[in-house]
């Protein structure tokens, strides 16, 4: 299962870098770098319950997932409110 994850990442960095063409060295280094930055501080992953991996090493995937939830809640909770107090609309035969 481990395995699969490395490839999987392997092949999603892969899908990145191969978009431009890279003339020296470096160049093709530090687009590795920006990807890796991405990948582990901005990019959501299901596996994860959609948070990054950095939040899951630094332990703050429960508060986010807890303020997701509570988020989730209001909307509910104020749609609810809204369609509530929408006049029910007749139909014109």
């Amino acid at each position: 299962m481990t395995q699969g994850k490395i490839e999987r990442y392997h092949r999603s960095m892969k899908n990145e870098i191969n978009l431009q063409k890279y003339y020296l060295p470096w160049e093709l280094e530090q687009e590795i770098a920006l990807f890796i930055e991405y990948y582990n501080n901005e990019r959501c992953e299901d596996s994860l319950d959609n948070v990054t991996p950095a939040d899951v090493w630094y332990g703050r995937q429960h508060e986010i997932i807890a303020r997701r939830e509570q988020l989730k809640q209001r909307t509910l909770k104020a749609r609810k409110r809204y369609n509530l107090l929408q006049p029910i609309a007749e139909s014109i035969s």
